[in-house]
């Protein structure tokens, strides 16, 4: 792994995780495309750092969401030892709830069908297929619920459709914010819930994956880039998504499956 290639995957890592159209997609097809998958001293120093990556996404949810963090954790222990009632309690244990079904069925078939499902060609069907239901789902649906007011069943259900980001293109921020546009939750709203939903299941993973992590300059240099990146994204789509729409990150979606799908036959 050269420093180049930290910089440029720690970018797209930074861009893509954060908005639906697919980090593991990006990470699967960029190196593929560009030829690093031919060599395999790349192939071996990548299967820890796409999760390191991943860990520096997080560590800009963490901090950009630091505050919110603090109160939905205080929250949820005054809400069990004091019984007080708060949003922050109700909603840090609807966080819990959401992510043990999606983060168990998620875990299960990524460690069966994780080889299948690599392929170049599912990748670029999976973008295709999730960019149309995003742009559908999207413009067709309601803005009847904010962040403060998510019911059980609607944060419950969101947290289930994490465990189809298992394939490469689905997108797990895509399916979460797909899911919580169909359960009637504005645009902002759904995008500030997917991030704190993703901060348990990437927190886990990274510590599942750490025995795999080979330290190293390129590694580090990955995490500071993904981070600095993924900082800027978070404040960009909540400030766009106030009067914004998905519709340009679905088309792109769907351009890029497309291209994808062709290179699959070429490549």
């Amino acid at each position: 792994m050269t420093i180049l290639q930290a910089i440029i995957l720690g970018i797209v890592q930074g861009l893509t995780e954060l908005l639906p159209i697919s980090s593991s997609a990006h990470l699967n097809i960029i190196p593929w495309i560009l030829g690093w998958t031919k060599s395999q001293e790349f192939v071996v120093a990548f299967e820890g750092f796409d999760v390191a990556l991943h860990f520096g996404t997080l560590l800009a949810i963490g901090i950009f969401f630091f505050k919110d963090w603090v109160e939905l954790i205080k929250g949820g222990f005054n809400q069990v030892v004091k019984k007080e009632k708060t949003t922050e309690g109700r909603m840090f244990w609807y966080i819990v709830l959401a992510t043990i079904p999606g983060g168990a069925i998620g875990f299960l078939l990524d460690h069966f069908l994780d080889d299948v499902l690599t392929k170049p060609i599912i990748i670029g069907i999976a973008l295709v297929v999730m960019g149309i239901v995003l742009y559908i789902v999207d413009k067709n649906g309601k803005s009847n619920t904010d962040y403060e007011h998510m019911s059980l069943k609607q944060t419950f259900l969101i947290g289930l459709s994490q465990s189809l980001a298992f394939i490469p293109g689905v997108s797990r921020s895509g399916v979460t914010m797909t899911t919580g546009r169909l359960m009637g939750v504005d645009r902002e709203s759904t995008a500030k819930y997917s991030f704190l939903l993703s901060t348990p299941i990437v927190f886990a993973a990274t510590l599942y994956k750490f025995k795999d992590f080979v330290f190293s300059i390129p590694f580090f240099i990955g995490i500071i880039v993904s981070f600095l990146v993924g900082i800027f994204v978070i404040k960009f789509l909540l400030e766009y998504l106030k009067k914004g729409s998905f519709k340009g990150f679905a088309i792109y979606r769907v351009i890029v499956g497309i291209a994808v799908i062709v290179l699959s036959f070429v490549l």
